[in-house]
């Protein structure tokens, strides 16, 4: 049987995301890695009381930067300005600077969205634990800091750790350079950056991708994402 898992458009690969799902969205600071055309599509679905895990909770839009001239920047605040988003769990939820505030503080300060703060390093490994099936960690990170109320900790050789929990999500949107149609990944650059292990974290990953190829057709020594972890692809429009 041959397994293709290339989708012809973004709204069927999505179609089936409900309300209050969580998802993992890939990026960094501003849009690098970043999956647009999902985001947009998930924006037209119209799913609410959505929790996004992210680095960021979208600040691109505010700031315009981190896309090419020309290209309006896309990111998590076209879903928090649609009212779909409840919660935010990332490591930088805010602006850059405080004359340009992000979506995301304004519904914050309005009491419409939650947030959970999480030190970047720690949400990497939250959410590395979740794909490797490790459901709890101890690390240093935070400890003294608010981000230790309420959490256990234990020492040890003479350290203080805080107990963090494993991160996973019932969906992962992504974004990758090249694909194949079994759904082995490349990135390129810092677009590796959350979309790697974010793939393996989700019960169902979506990538949106530059190119498809066919299998064979990737260097098995470059592939970063195997396509065990990855369900379904879309390429991105020619633009």
């Amino acid at each position: 049987m041959t397994i293709n898992k290339v989708y012809d458009n973004f709204h069927d690969a999505l179609k089936d995301i409900r309300d209050h799902a969580t998802i993992m969205m890939g990026g960094f600071g501003g849009t690098g890695g970043m999956p647009r055309y999902l985001i947009l599509a998930l924006r037209d679905q119209g799913a609410k009381d959505l929790t996004i895990v992210s680095n960021t909770a979208g600040i691109a839009t505010a700031m315009g930067f981190g896309t090419p001239p020309g290209i309006k920047p896309i990111d998590h605040s076209v879903l928090i300005e649609n009212g779909q988003v409840s919660k935010v769990i990332a490591s930088f939820p805010v602006s850059p600077s405080p004359s340009k505030p992000s979506s995301f503080e304004l519904a914050y300060k309005k009491g419409k969205v939650d947030l959970e703060l999480v030190p970047q390093g720690t949400l990497a490994e939250r959410i590395r634990a979740g794909g490797a099936g490790i459901p709890a960690f101890y690390t240093p990170t935070g400890v003294g800091t608010l981000i230790a109320k309420d959490k256990e900790t234990r020492v040890f050789s003479g350290r203080e750790y805080l107990l963090e929990y494993a991160l996973k999500a019932d969906f992962a949107f992504i974004w990758a350079q090249y694909a194949d149609t079994l759904g082995n990944l490349v990135y390129r650059g810092t677009s590796r950056n959350f979309n790697a292990v974010m793939a393996t974290a989700a019960t169902v990953t979506i990538a949106e991708v530059n190119e498809i190829v066919q299998p064979g057709q990737i260097d098995p020594e470059t592939i970063h994402t195997p396509g065990i972890y990855v369900n379904r692809i879309v390429k991105r429009p020619n633009n």
